[in-house]
């Protein structure tokens, strides 16, 4: 075979490798995926009235059937949920938008929600919790201490992420979007009070 053959079979091969790979790195830019999770809600209650025969009414349960109706003075309870931290995400290396918000559920389990978000979509996306604020604008370097907490669900919209029970969140200053692939911190968000 001879040089002339030898370079157009490796132009060829390294045309066969180049499509893929620019494509998974480089289709993510002009598409974007949208998500609109809602806000986990409490269980909802399981209805007896199906599964238990109906009582045969008593005097007490005939005459509070002949009140007229009447308000009641306590308010319905409601989901018990606290927020435990919050911030803005900001560019980095990327545009990007929106909150982060860390939540205590009535159960005890936390999770963090991205509301109002929007980023650049990019390959590989993970949502990630540091250590540190301000989050440096370095390529190629990992932060030490950091959380993955998942994949980002799409580049667009509200969405949330389950936050390990036996994370102490005192050790996290920043949400991070993080581009695995490139090792790039796309947008963050400052976490306080």
């Amino acid at each position: 075979m001879n040089r002339k053959n030898l370079i157009t079979i490796g132009i060829v091969i390294a045309v066969i490798v180049a499509i893929p790979v620019g494509w998974y790195l480089l289709s993510p830019l002009w598409i974007n995926v949208e998500v609109d999770e809602s806000f986990p809600a409490a269980p909802a209650p399981v209805s007896t009235e199906e599964s238990m025969p109906m009582p045969e009414p008593t005097a007490a349960m005939a005459t509070a059937m002949a009140e007229p109706d009447t308000m009641m003075e306590e308010p319905m309870p409601s989901i018990e949920m606290s927020v435990l931290l919050q911030g803005s995400f900001y560019d980095i290396i990327h545009v990007g938008g929106g909150e982060a918000l860390v939540y205590q559920l009535a159960d005890g389990s936390r999770i963090l929600r991205l509301q109002d978000f929007e980023v650049d979509n990019g390959p590989d996306l993970h949502v990630y919790l540091v250590p540190i604020n301000p989050v440096p604008s370095s390529v190629g370097v990992e932060i030490p201490g950091s959380v993955d907490l998942g994949k980002l669900k799409g580049n667009l919209g509200d969405q949330n992420y389950v936050i390990p029970a036996d994370l102490d969140l005192s050790q996290f200053q920043s949400v991070v979007i993080w581009c695995q692939p490139f090792r790039v911190p796309f947008i963050a968000a400052a976490l306080g009070q």
